[in-house]
């Protein structure tokens, strides 16, 4: 067992067993053994490898269609641009070159802030952007941030935060949760807190025994803190995250590490948990605060964006490798066998705002 998992078992013999959301909170954010916390997971050699890291192209293209979300809201100024869990930082990076060379009296005008809860990361994020013109701000909280209009950006920020899971039983939906089976080991098992019926998914009413339904309050708080920002201060924002559209009956919790899957109980600490996300019950969060939602798939985003004719303005400089390159990352971050279908990009604005290259979903 890792000493995460040491401590997480003490802990159930000594109170009880655990929530899913809080056995999730554990693994990935407790402060001396979480995930998060103790490693950089990006990359090829860590555990997954985000859309940022895949090509240069994804964080052209975020900036591109920001730089053109600034135009439609009419230019503000002070203005903030700010991404909320950084990664190693290669996506803001990589939208502060492409701000650069769109508009460099932008960059001079927009104050840079990134939102960060790991301080490992944040070395990290500070060595990857020492090299440009920026001086960014960071940030444990969305509510530090400059008062003022934000652009905003999480790219695979949601599906990281805790979800809670319930069971159908004979006597109803049970929460699951995390505890120790006959041999001192992590099982998952059915407690005894009910669920309100109006908060299932239409369908769970004719789930059968052992189905899982999951919800996602703290989701739903990240999405509000931002919403109520740009409700009262103007901008907008950008969610690029794997998921579905209309909630539903499903156990999508799942545990990579070493850019395999594996049992969500083996190793805690040690491999990044995450979950579907929910993209309706955020567009719901931010339609409360009188925002309207846009939504479609990163496939249909990039390929508007200009995908395409990036890629072919960088395979003109590149040798046949490199090209070979370019083309594998378009197909990966694009193509519905990719990440094209499963991953959405959820936007968030103002009403009556026209965003590029995005519809509105309500």
């Amino acid at each position: 067992m890792t000493p995460l998992g040491a401590r997480i078992a003490r802990q159930i013999q000594a109170t009880g067993p655990i929530s899913v959301s809080d056995y999730m909170a554990m693994c990935l954010f407790d402060p001396a053994d979480g995930y998060y916390t103790t490693r950089e997971p990006f990359g090829e050699h860590g555990d997954f490898t985000t859309a940022p890291e895949i090509s240069q192209m994804f964080g052209e293209l975020i900036a591109i269609w920001l730089y053109q979300t600034w135009d439609a809201l009419g230019r503000p100024t002070p203005l903030t641009v700010a991404e909320i869990g950084p990664g190693r930082g290669t996506l803001m990076k990589d939208m502060l070159r492409t701000f650069e060379r769109l508009d460099p009296s932008f960059t001079g005008a927009i104050t840079v802030a990134l939102i960060e809860t790991s301080p490992q990361l944040t070395e990290v994020q500070k060595a990857t952007l020492s090299q440009t013109k920026a001086t960014p701000s960071w940030h444990t909280t969305i509510e530090t941030l400059p008062d003022a209009p934000l652009l905003i950006v999480g790219n695979e920020l949601f599906d990281a935060i805790p979800i809670r899971q319930f069971v159908r039983t004979e006597s109803g939906w049970r929460e699951r949760m995390v505890a120790l089976d006959s041999q001192g080991q992590l099982a998952f098992f059915s407690g005894a807190g009910s669920l309100d019926p109006s908060l299932l998914p239409a369908d769970a009413c004719n789930a059968a025994s052992g189905a899982i339904v999951e919800l996602a309050p703290a989701r739903t708080a990240m999405m509000t803190a931002i919403a109520v920002h740009i409700a009262a201060k103007g901008g907008a924002a950008l969610f690029p995250d794997y998921g579905y559209t209309a909630p539903g009956v499903a156990d999508t919790l799942q545990a990579v590490r070493r850019h395999r899957y594996e049992n969500v109980l083996a190793n805690p600490g040690e491999a990044d948990l995450t979950a579907h996300v929910d993209f309706a019950a955020l567009a719901a969060a931010a339609n409360n605060q009188k925002l309207s939602t846009h939504l479609t798939t990163q496939g249909e985003f990039l390929l508007a964006m200009g995908l395409l004719e990036r890629a072919g303005s960088l395979g003109a400089h590149a040798d046949e490798t490199g090209r070979d390159e370019i083309r594998a990352a378009v197909e990966r971050l694009a193509a519905p066998q990719g990440m094209g279908e499963l991953f959405k990009i959820l936007a968030v604005s103002p009403p009556g705002v026209s965003l590029p290259h995005i519809r509105s979903v309500n």
